[in-house]
């Protein structure tokens, strides 16, 4: 961390392209050099800024200044790993030759290697990731200050505050491997936040809400995060618990992203090759109903997830499907899981991007108002998710909902039951569609999930 007069502004400098791509190559000619078969290797070098107040006051104030430098070298069917934050060329010796001393004692594994060469991106489109956010650091305090104060202002239920955060960052990467492929892009990212807590007699919540975007013109105005902020927490008060029972579920637009993240997990490649999911052997099969279509989307521009290219190189598409008309179109693979289970890689090697669920005809107090009584989840706690068997149970928050109208918040539940019947259970995807994130979705209503409560 380093301190900073609050006059000072982010540097906006980003580091030379062509000088991170010479170390690049001078770490690939090193590799070679030093017994590698075959090689690759990663750069990144960024900047940003983080604020966070506290009741009006400046709790943290911090200048991040990130760099750092991974290779991966291959003997044979051999590999080994290193890392680095120092660029200079002696520490650059220093780490492919750890990374060579760690090839030489591994053991071999046939799906070892670099993604195949045909498989490199071309094509290295524009897709607009880079927009810096020129404030100074007394702007940045100023608009967290002004976050929070319209949160506590909002009702006199409000009556503290865990705080409100403003945070930039830019920065550029680069990938390269002894195949001749090296490339990389700027990328910027800027996001605010607020949390407070209310009370009323002897209880207290806590809720929060924030905003993110590649665009600092994107990010929302801090009085409308802060006034969410407090309206959220405010709408928990007065929590009850229920009786355990099963009924109709409805999962929160910005919740619902969990949901399909436990989806990816059971078709990556990891745990399909370690046989280690209730997915295993479904390409082809029935998972979801006909009227559900998940595809990502990694070239979408300005979009928090894109890239033109996975962290091996190959190329991504414009997009592609995972799941249509209900069945399972496609894994989730980088180049190891797609050897380890004979098929060809997905370009997904460092995840999904820009995951996305085709949207219905409903907004959500439209979904209410189909459910008629129910159970609106706003809030997941727990990670008792077991892709192995699909058996899920979580702890839960959110609103009790009857004759189509939220009646009450709920408190202290646990939501139970199988992704497997959940999945095929999905009765609507709602389009108040959450995009603060790698997931775009709305709420998604589950046909039925056990409730444990009092």
């Amino acid at each position: 961390m380093n301190n900073m007069s609050n006059k000072q502004e982010v540097d906006n400098e980003l580091p030379d392209a062509e000088s991170l791509k010479e170390l690049l190559a001078y770490t690939l000619e090193q590799a070679v050099a030093q017994g590698a078969d075959t090689a690759e290797a990663g750069l990144s070098d960024g900047s940003g800024l983080s604020v966070n107040v506290r009741l009006g006051e400046v709790e943290t104030l911090e200048y991040h200044q990130d760099r750092g430098l991974g290779v991966t070298v291959y003997m044979g069917k051999h590999k080994g790993s290193s890392s680095s934050s120092d660029y200079s060329h002696k520490a650059i010796r220093e780490v492919v030759k750890a990374a060579c001393d760690i090839a030489r004692y591994t053991g071999e594994d046939d799906a070892h290697g670099l993604a195949d060469g045909d498989l490199m991106a071309q094509d290295i489109p524009d897709l607009d990731l880079y927009h810096p956010w020129d404030i100074a650091v007394d702007d940045a305090i100023d608009l967290a200050k002004s976050c929070e104060d319209a949160a506590r202002a909002e009702d006199a239920r409000i009556t503290n505050s865990e705080g409100a955060s403003i945070s930039t960052y830019q920065g550029l990467s680069m990938y390269g491997n002894t195949h001749g492929f090296m490339a990389g892009y700027p990328t910027t990212r800027h996001s605010m936040s607020c949390s407070v807590i209310g009370s009323i007699d002897d209880e207290m919540e806590r809720d929060y809400w924030y905003s993110t975007s590649r665009l600092p013109a994107e990010v929302e105005a801090p009085e409308s995060i802060g006034k969410h902020a407090a309206q959220r927490t405010l709408r928990r008060l007065g929590g009850r618990r229920i009786d355990t029972q099963s009924v109709p579920v409805i999962l929160a637009a910005d919740i619902a992203p969990s949901l399909l993240g436990n989806f990816i997990a059971a078709i990556r490649g990891g745990n399909l090759y370690r046989e280690s999911s209730f997915l295993l052997d479904h390409l082809g099969k029935k998972i979801f109903p006909d009227f559900v279509h998940i595809y990502e989307q990694p070239r979408l521009l300005r979009a928090l997830g894109s890239a033109t290219f996975d962290s091996e190189g190959v190329a991504t598409a414009d997009r592609r499907d995972l799941i249509e008309q209900g069945v399972l179109q496609s894994y989730v693979l980088n180049s190891y899981s797609a050897r380890r289970l004979q098929m060809e890689t997905t370009a997904n090697a460092g995840g999904v991007r820009n995951l996305t669920v085709t949207s219905g005809e409903y907004d959500l107090p439209q979904m209410l108002k189909e459910m008629g009584t129910g159970l609106l989840v706003t809030e997941l706690m727990g990670q008792g998710v077991n892709i192995v068997t699909g058996d899920y149970s979580r702890g839960a928050a959110g609103f009790w909902v009857e004759h189509g109208e939220i009646q009450y918040p709920v408190h202290e539940i646990t939501i139970a039951g199988n992704l497997r019947d959940m999945f095929s259970g999905i009765v609507a995807v709602g389009n108040d569609v959450e995009m603060r994130g790698n997931t775009r979705t709305g709420s998604i209503w589950l046909e039925s999930m056990m409730i444990a409560g009092s």
